[in-house]
């Protein structure tokens, strides 16, 4: 009988609870866990504080079968997990021969003096098993204690990688025997995750029991998670594209991916597809459509150009926004938007042009026209169509959706043609 094997990842050090540095290697080891089947239950960072570490850790003990600890493995005193451990399970330090040679050869290789501080990274405690790092001084260690599994590494990502995608996961997998877990994504965008919800609620409840759907708001949309739990792989990939299959028909207008796509991606390959080029004309977001277009390997082949119009003076001289447009409208208006689409088409000679003009804030709105007051455009050789937006108070926000908006708009009218 297969049995789902949890597991807990357990940060240590000061300075990702001071924010000092981004915790990146919680989110690399979650991804490689569920690859072979092990089912994060817990993440918990925790600073250098004996007596905090040794309560995370009972903790851990008691609602995992494996907790994967990385950092405070460096040579420094404030590197306190070696001595933790040794109390948490009761034992003594004995240094490891082994680890001593290894610690030893890498600073020979490199012309360097070892302390007795990088001596004292071959002491282990008594009841680990030494996982040799290759990359580094501090060595990763494997234990078996009342039915689990620990496992501490280095808290450098590189080596932590190293170690675990060589060492550990290997391990872990002839350990347990564990049950595939398998996901897809759908990538919704413009609908919010209430209206998705409803959208889909009879679909929802009707899944399989081993089959679970979670809802991942973002930028713009909403990325849908299927996750199937089973002991047959290709039965579970069957059984996730039926039911993909199944609720696609409701949800198909707001769908621009499934599992790793980004927009700027899916947009890119429609563009090649199609044998059509872009160009961009941007006010309120600055640059940044281009940015995430620019973003894509071969994006050359496709994008020709942008104008980040920013001035009435630009609009008017490199995309040919009418002076009486700007004066009876504004910038921020359809009329502008429009005309900007079709003019940096033009002015570019490009298939396709798109737009944004907007109050992205926090300052410059008016009752008229408040902070989140956007508009943008794509324009081809059918047509122009506009859009309004009304967005929040925040700026990055801002111009962070209106990128997602212009670009699945160029999407649409990509596959209305």
């Amino acid at each position: 009988m297969i049995n789902t094997v949890r597991a807990e990842v357990i940060t240590i050090g000061d300075e990702i609870l001071f924010g000092q540095i981004t915790d990146t290697n919680t989110a690399w080891i979650g991804t490689e866990l569920t690859n072979i089947g092990v089912r994060v239950v817990r993440k918990s960072s925790v600073g250098d504080q004996t007596e905090a570490i040794l309560q995370v850790l009972a903790e851990a003990h008691q609602r995992a079968d494996v907790i994967i600890i990385t950092g405070g493995l460096g040579p420094t005193k404030d590197d306190i997990t070696k001595k933790t451990l040794c109390t948490y399970f009761g034992v003594g330090m004995v240094r490891n021969e082994t680890a001593l040679a290894l610690v030893t050869g890498f600073f020979e290789k490199r012309g360097r003096e070892m302390t007795d501080l990088n001596r004292g990274q071959a002491d282990l405690p008594a009841n680990a098993v030494y996982i040799q790092n290759d990359w580094g001084t501090a060595p990763g260690m494997w234990f078996e204690h009342q039915d689990r599994v620990y496992v501490s590494l280095p808290g450098v990502p590189f080596e932590m990688k190293h170690l675990m995608s060589n060492r550990i996961l290997p391990k872990l997998t002839a350990h347990f025997q564990t049950p595939i877990i398998k996901h897809k994504m759908i990538r919704t965008v413009g609908i919010g995750e209430s209206f998705l919800a409803e959208r889909i609620e009879a679909w929802e409840d009707a899944l399989p029991e081993h089959i679970k759907l979670a809802y991942l708001p973002s930028f713009g949309g909403v990325k849908l998670r299927l996750t199937a739990t089973g002991s047959d792989n290709t039965l579970l990939d069957s059984q996730l594209n039926e039911q993909v299959a199944k609720v696609m028909p409701l949800i198909e207008k707001n769908v621009y991916g499934f599992d790793n796509d980004e927009i700027e991606t899916v947009v890119g390959k429609l563009l090649i597809e199609k044998q059509l080029t872009l160009g961009i004309a941007e006010s309120c977001t600055g640059g940044y459509v281009s940015a995430q277009i620019t973003k894509v390997p071969g994006s050359s082949a496709y994008f020709w150009g942008s104008v980040v119009s920013y001035s009435n003076s630009v609009k008017v001289n490199q995309l040919g926004v009418l002076p009486e447009t700007l004066e009876a409208y504004g910038a921020v208006s359809e009329e502008t938007v429009r005309q900007m689409a079709e003019g940096v088409r033009e002015a570019l000679g490009t298939s396709v042009g798109i737009a944004t003009s907007g109050i992205a804030g926090p300052d410059g709105g008016s009752p008229e026209k408040p902070v989140g007051t956007i508009w943008i455009a794509c324009s081809t050789s059918q047509r122009t169509v506009t859009r309004l937006l009304k967005l929040g108070q925040y700026r990055d926000q801002n111009i962070q959706l209106t990128t997602m908006y212009v670009l699945n708009m160029l999407r649409e009218e990509i596959l209305n043609q």
